[in-house]
């Protein structure tokens, strides 16, 4: 890195990257933020910094740099970091520590103890989120689907669901139209058989005889009385199957169990037929309970529970580290705990790879009507909430935040896109709506508008920066000539 590089960082300032320090004085504390920065983005500590980012440098000796391989021999597990120097005019040098992402070694410690960086803090990881990587950092390489499912052979799975994934998979262009037919070879390109043993991930794609030892492949379906699960049980089915077919039965189940009304769109004479929640954006919810549940749990499953004013896609297990969930609203990395079974879903076309199903899911709720489902991790579990009347004439009546137009807009979300057309503060659009509360505001009608790409922030890298504007996009100005309608 030439000085030149150096000014650049500085001007920017102290970032979730980005440390500055005073000189070698400092070091311990160096070492504690290259360990956050480890077990984050990675990150580049400058010493000979100031704070307000003045270059002042320092004198750099062999006793220096000593000091500095010291401090990088402290690290478990051991590290890279990139250690050049810089020089400014006069005698002084600048010290530049760069470390790279490492998501497969992490976590680090420094000193025996784990740190993490929060926008330009460093401190100490909590012991949760250490357990948590340590686990992560194992299950890199030693996965439960990886692993070799005991006396199951060929003649356990179902030959014709196999042969599906790869007649599909050849009409996404997702494997060769030249691969063989035969289902052991087929899961050999799948990476689901390894010297010829079943690996567990393909037990749970495509078993067809479940002993006690596979409990874990449980599909429960379940239609309750009123709001609560304490009501009575309309429907209960509950069955052991592979991954494809839990996803195929839950459909049809749904399909089955919601009312379906019928309307008369403005302008056509045909009749549309409507659910209470569109089925895309239930299947895809169905999808992911499948592919990313924890199949090590031997008491895990995927539950579809319908109650009157809402459904509830249940799996069993835990968001990955570093994916929370309020981030499933808005863009986030794919990072799917079981990459093999989640492969033999995006070979078929059933999804992408790039983590937007939740984004989808969302789109499509607005789109048809109602709001926005919720995501949330709740005992053990990953609960998908859509809200929508399943049964007529029981739902509660409205909030004034419920009440919405032909479009599924609320009255204040169409206050805000009309006033939006040029950039407003969050401030503004609040007395706009006749909003009080911030925390409410920003959830009910930003977020969902946010969420839905009707409204973006003029500062979106800095989403809290008090010059933060929010102005009307294209497709919210459509949106709100819809709602007029």
């Amino acid at each position: 890195m030439d000085l030149e590089a150096v000014k650049r960082l500085v001007m920017a300032g102290e970032s979730e990257t980005v440390e500055f320090k005073r000189s070698t004085a400092e070091l311990n504390r160096v070492g504690e933020t290259l360990c956050a920065f480890l077990n984050g983005q990675g990150g580049t500590a400058l010493i000979g910094v100031t704070p307000g980012g003045e270059l002042v440098g320092q004198q750099v000796s062999d006793s220096t740099v000593r000091d500095i391989a010291a401090m990088l021999d402290r690290f478990e597990p051991k590290v890279q970091v990139k250690v050049e120097r810089v020089r400014l005019a006069g005698t002084g040098e600048l010290i530049v520590l760069a470390t790279p992402p490492s998501a497969e070694t992490r976590p680090f410690a420094w000193a025996g103890r784990p740190y993490r960086r929060i926008g330009s803090t460093t401190s100490q990881m909590p012991q949760e989120q250490y357990q948590r990587l340590l686990l992560d950092r194992a299950h890199a390489h030693t996965r439960w689907e990886n692993q070799p499912a005991v006396g199951v052979t060929l003649e356990d799975l179902d030959r014709e669901e196999i042969l599906r994934t790869r007649e599909l998979a050849v009409l996404q262009n997702r494997i060769s139209a030249g691969t063989s037919l035969d289902p052991g070879e087929i899961l050999d390109r799948l990476k689901l058989r390894e010297n010829g043993t079943i690996l567990q991930a393909a037990h749970m794609l495509y078993g067809t005889r479940f002993s006690s030892d596979y409990p874990q492949t449980l599909l429960k379906l379940g239609r309750f009385r009123g709001m609560t699960i304490t009501g009575d049980i309309l429907d209960n089915r509950q069955d052991h199957m592979h991954a494809f077919a839990m996803v195929r039965e839950a459909m049809a189940w749904l399909e089955r169990t919601m009312p379906l009304s019928a309307r008369f769109p403005v302008g056509r004479i045909e009749r549309e037929d409507r659910f209470p929640v569109p089925t895309p954006a239930l299947r895809e919810a169905i999808l992911n309970a499948a592919m990313h549940r924890d199949y090590s749990n031997p008491s895990g499953y995927v539950a579809i529970a319908v109650f009157d004013d809402r459904i509830e896609v249940i799996s069993i297990g835990r968001l990955p580290t570093g994916i929370t969930a309020a981030a499933l609203s808005g863009p986030h990395v794919s990072n799917p705990p079981n990459p093999l079974i989640a492969g033999a879903f995006h070979r078929t076309g059933a999804v992408e790879v790039w983590g937007r199903g939740t984004n989808r899911v969302i789109e499509e709720c607005l789109r048809h009507g109602i709001a926005a489902p919720t995501f949330e991790e709740r005992g053990g579990a990953v609960v998908v909430t859509f809200r929508a009347e399943i049964t007529p004439g029981t739902r509660q009546a409205p909030s004034r935040d419920q009440v919405g137009t032909k479009s599924g807009l609320s009255r204040d979300q169409v206050s805000v896109l009309a006033s939006a057309s040029e950039p407003k503060a969050v401030a503004e659009l609040m007395a706009q709506a006749g909003r009080t509360n911030r925390t409410k505001f920003r959830d009910q009608v930003l977020r969902p508008l946010l969420d839905a790409g009707w409204l973006e922030m003029t500062v979106p890298d800095k989403p809290n920066s008090p010059k933060q504007r929010y102005r009307t996009t294209p497709a919210g100005v459509k949106a709100l000539e819809e709602a007029g309608k």
